[in-house]
């Protein structure tokens, strides 16, 4: 071998050419099967990829780096957790009211992180382009370590608060749990580009940070360093995810012009499910923070109609506009999380965390982040329900809600112009009728009607004698929760007894 070769044998590689070997540069061709029969999932929804060879991945992240910055960051995680453990970390948080909204993460974004995981290591065994297999992968992992991350974080305050015990049953059968459950269920039974739209588009790079910035802001400002370090260590992977998602988009519109109106339909779609799923996280926002962070309403004006409606504003040379019913999302900003926390106030007797009424104190404070609907709508419901509460009275609804067919949600929503009136849609297929929560949701079950029937709703269940049996105590056992214990009022709660005992109040 000549000095010229042994020099460029010797030659570090840059860095595109070591991720173009160590990723490109794995992938095949077949020769005796076809490569059509391999990846039969790519081409039937419709999108047109010309070249594959077009997707790009600014962060050149190869395996064995990835392995690495993962170690560290899982060094320094457990370490804190172990010392938070040590400390008696949970005496520090601003109080036992604020479990519930870790009780709230544990049982609804954690499963849901797991089934992210399946879902992205089925999209890379249903690509034929290398890069985007191999970034689905590391998505896939990072999803996984995500949820076994949240549980060693969160498993500490099952020693000390209920409501931690069953979250894997619990996220099977609670009834405000199948909101997020149909959510990823949707996804994973779609195509694969489809998936990319979902989550890594519409909900990792337009949607998460009003996921992850009030819940780990929310836990720093309330003492919780345990779920703020989680945060912290996947935030990395989120900035990935982020770019991943702006990538798959900007891919898909690229390579044909015919693939413009499939992606908008999906984005449509997309963005309302998870615009839905949200609701859950204003609620814990604005009603399950002890010391508050920013209202939901604050927060979608930073998070979607500012910083969203600049991306949607960039993606207009491709043919993208806004998604539809975006108006109607800004106009709900007003009272999503007032008519949900009424809602699991009333039904606080079937949920796997515990619910109270706002204080005062509280209550001024919406007056101020509301004001053009708290005082005159939602202060009166509240105060009745006070004087209630003062007569031994305290109100719970054990009647069974219509709920959505598509989101889950129970109808609670309210027209857009008229707040005093439940806003109820709903279509005929087949000679059965179905509800929903919003024109919005009538849309996606109308685009999709074979797919939306087959929704396993919790309602129905018990109705049918699939819960457990008729009492309540029955369907509260049959969810895996204590009565009494797990569920009810905060105030007579075992929780808040304790807290009392340890803190000497």
């Amino acid at each position: 071998m000549n000095s010229k070769i042994k020099d460029t044998a010797k030659a570090k590689l840059s860095l595109k050419d070591k991720y173009n070997v160590m990723t490109r540069d794995l992938g095949w061709d077949t020769s005796y099967v076809k490569m059509d029969d391999v990846f039969p999932y790519d081409q039937f929804e419709g999108i047109k990829i010309h070249d594959w060879d077009k997707w790009e991945d600014p962060f050149r992240l190869t395996m064995d780096s990835y392995w690495k910055y993962q170690a560290e960051k899982e060094r320094k995680l457990y370490s804190i957790i172990d010392a938070f453990a040590q400390n008696n970390g949970h005496l520090n948080v601003t109080n036992a009211r604020y479990i519930n909204a870790l009780k709230l993460f544990l049982t609804g974004v954690t499963p849901l992180e797991y089934n992210a995981h399946r879902g992205f290591a089925q999209v890379g065994r249903r690509l034929r382009g290398v890069g985007p297999r191999v970034a689905s992968q590391m998505q896939a992992i990072d999803e996984l370590r995500h949820c076994q991350t949240q549980i060693h974080t969160m498993s500490h305050y099952n020693r000390y608060f209920n409501g931690f015990h069953s979250w894997p049953q619990n996220y099977d059968r609670v009834w405000y749990l199948s909101v997020s459950k149909s959510y990823i269920n949707d996804a994973m039974t779609a195509g694969p580009f489809e998936y990319l739209v979902a989550f890594s588009f519409s909900f990792e790079y337009v949607l998460t940070n009003l996921l992850f910035m009030p819940f780990m802001s929310g836990a720093a400002y309330n003492g919780d360093m345990a779920t703020v370090t989680f945060g912290f260590s996947a935030q990395s992977d989120e900035a990935r995810h982020m770019t991943l998602g702006i990538e798959v988009i900007k891919f898909i519109l690229e390579q044909d012009p015919e693939n413009i109106p499939i992606v908008q339909k999906w984005i449509d779609k997309w963005f309302w499910r998870g615009y839905r799923l949200l609701t859950l996280v204003g609620m814990m926002m604005d009603y399950m923070l002890p010391k508050k962070i920013m209202s939901w309403r604050e927060g979608w004006e930073i998070y979607f109609e500012q910083s969203g409606g600049a991306l949607f504003k960039d993606l207009e040379h491709y043919g993208i506009r806004m998604p539809k019913y975006w108006e109607e999302s800004v106009a709900e900003k007003e009272h999503i999380t007032h008519q949900a926390w009424s809602m699991f106030y009333q039904y606080g007797w079937a949920t796997g965390l515990h619910s109270w009424l706002p204080s005062d104190e509280e209550m001024d404070w919406f007056s101020k982040e509301y004001p053009n609907t708290f005082d005159k709508l939602y202060r009166p419901q509240y105060e009745k329900w006070r004087e209630l509460e003062k007569e031994g009275k305290r109100w719970f609804n054990t009647s069974l809600p219509c709920l959505c067919q598509t989101c889950q949600i129970p109808l609670i929503f309210t027209e857009i112009n008229e707040p005093e009136v439940r806003r109820h849609r709903f279509s005929v297929y087949k000679s059965e009728n179905y509800h929903f929560c919003s024109d919005g949701c009538k849309d996606i079950f109308d685009n999709e009607p074979e797919k939306y029937v087959q929704a396993c709703l919790p309602v129905q269940q018990m109705l049918q004698g699939k819960a457990g049996g008729p009492s309540p105590e029955e369907i509260i056992t049959w969810m895996h929760l204590v009565p009494g214990q797990d569920t009810g009022p905060f105030e007579t709660s075992p929780d808040a007894k304790n807290w009392a005992e340890w803190k000497g109040l």
